[in-house]
């Protein structure tokens, strides 16, 4: 990697998000950040109640999501945020030192993950609503999110390279 990123891993919820960022955190010896650690007490309720998040819920969200980008632009970060839609990606995005890595993954892949999911505030009710809110990217480092951490690790290494 030649100069610090930022990178948002971005997807539909249980996608792998977390656990990747973590694995490639200890890969690329940069620091990790939760997005979900910065959703408001209200949003968290909401999304327990299995109501959906709409645009206006999920501004300052995003604005905080921004803010920690730009915090940490001279060391680079990770961040897992869901970024499901073109136009809160150019919210989130700081600079040309920004890279959205895509996890994919679909319905039947994430409804079994999220079947197996304990002690998240998003419940399965909302997976519909996380598919119809996505605007995948159409180019950028796409992952497989049914592979292993170590294999897509390997792959974000590799485009980060180029």
């Amino acid at each position: 990697m030649k100069a610090p990123k930022i990178l948002i891993l971005m997807g539909v919820t249980c996608s792998g998000k977390t656990a990747f960022g973590k694995v490639l955190s200890n890969r690329l010896k940069i620091s990790f950040f939760d997005g979900d650690d910065l959703h408001s007490k209200e949003n968290i309720d909401k999304m327990k109640l299995g109501h959906p998040l709409d645009d206006d819920d999920r501004w300052p969200w995003l604005q905080n999501i921004h803010q920690l980008a730009l915090d940490h632009a001279n060391e680079g970060a990770i961040i897992a945020c869901s970024a499901l839609k073109k136009s809160y990606r150019q919210v989130i995005q700081t600079s040309a030192n920004m890279e959205f890595i895509y996890l994919k993954a679909d319905k039947k892949t994430i409804a079994q993950r999220l079947a197996l999911r304990k002690n998240h505030f998003m419940p399965a009710s909302l997976l519909d609503s996380q598919f119809e809110a996505l605007e995948a990217p159409k180019s950028g480092c796409i992952l497989d999110a049914t592979q292993t951490f170590e294999i897509n690790a390997d792959l974000v290494v590799s485009y980060l390279q180029k």
